[in-house]
């Protein structure tokens, strides 16, 4: 005998949306375990990790400005993921894009106007935009590996930050440090209310999530990326162009990253400096598939994201916990939520085998 996977006729709306919610609480209790076998309390390390940052204010507060660059660099990732293209160098788009956004704010230091956090903007999405790019043409050109290129530009986008940082860029006044001066007053993000830290970038990431649901739900281009991904061939036959859409998707998700990097080094940051990025393009992937390839769920599941990592932080302190387990924690979650997608699809059968 053996267990075999069975694809499924028909797919519920129930158990597509149970999946993450199941996927998450099978993440929590497997992480309970081992914090129990590191000898902490699973309830005490329960409140530390969600029920504390939903309601202390000012936690809550750094869960929505943690959510916000996941949010834009996740729902960029949704159209590559729903087309099939496995967009994996959103962390170097990201970076990219904070690097030409905080180039504007240091050419511009001193100056101020209205117009320069939007060219900041302007210029960390065609910074993300064009590193995007460079994966797709590969791709359609030559038929390369969209993963191992996407993968591998971030690290070159990581080691120019800590160049430009450590180098030409360097705050002459900062005691050597790598980093680069503090942004002007009109090239930061202020916070929406007096005494509070969210800024406009929460309501830009809203905004871009509203126009996503309308682009895949209401029009051609939503329709044609999902077509290309579920059924391709059936997509080449009603005329949707591979090679068009597989640019279309890297340059939209690189945009999107590059201005999720501008909105981290505007708003929360404040100047560039090595790792400001620390490691949320690659936990957008998370997001993206956690929200079940949907701008409604990764918006939701950023916030989800966002309250373990603040959470993982408080755990540090109260807990003395590594780190290194929130890290463990994403990882396992990324496989619960890929474990029940395939289970989602396809059924475990016994088979006998012939004799």
């Amino acid at each position: 005998m053996r267990l075999v996977l069975v694809s499924r006729r028909r797919i519920s709306r129930q158990r597509q949306f149970a999946t993450p919610v199941v996927a998450l609480l099978v993440a929590l209790a497997i992480g309970g375990l081992i914090v129990w076998l590191m000898g902490r309390s699973p309830w005490r390390a329960l409140q530390v990790f969600v029920i504390e940052p939903l309601t202390d204010p000012w936690a809550l507060q750094e869960v929505l400005l943690k959510a916000t660059p996941l949010m834009l660099i996740s729902i960029g990732l949704l159209f590559c993921f729903r087309a099939s293209r496995w967009n994996i160098g959103a962390e170097g788009q990201f970076l990219l894009g904070g690097i030409c956004g905080g180039g504007i704010a240091i050419l511009t230091h001193g100056m101020s106007g209205f117009w320069i956090m939007p060219l900041m903007m302007i210029a960390g999405m065609l910074g993300g935009l064009a590193y995007a790019a460079i994966p797709a043409v590969l791709r359609t050109r030559f038929g390369i590996s969209e993963i191992l290129t996407s993968l591998m530009l971030v690290y070159v986008a990581d080691l120019l930050l800590d160049y430009l940082v450590r180098g030409p860029w360097r705050d002459p006044k900062g005691f050597n440090f790598p980093q680069s001066v503090s942004f002007s007053d009109a090239a930061v993000l202020h916070p929406l209310f007096e005494g509070g830290r969210l800024h406009l970038g929460l309501v830009l990431a809203l905004v871009v999530a509203a126009i996503a649901f309308v682009l895949f739900r209401r029009t051609l281009f939503g329709y044609a990326v999902a077509a290309s991904g579920d059924a391709p061939r059936a997509a080449n036959f009603a005329g949707f162009n591979e090679a068009r859409i597989t640019v279309l998707v890297f340059l939209i998700s690189g945009a999107l990253a590059g201005l999720a990097g501008v909105v981290e080094v505007a708003g929360q940051v404040q100047q560039l400096r090595p790792g400001f990025g620390q490691g949320l393009g690659f936990t957008a992937i998370i997001v993206a598939f956690l929200g079940r390839l949907t701008p409604v769920g990764a918006t939701l599941s950023s916030v989800v994201i966002a309250v373990l990592l603040i959470g993982a932080e408080s755990a540090q302190v109260s807990l003395k916990l590594p780190y290194d387990l929130t890290r463990f924690f994403m990882g396992l979650l990324l496989t619960c939520v890929l474990v029940g997608e395939s289970l989602d699809r396809y059924s475990l059968e016994i088979q006998r085998e012939r004799t």
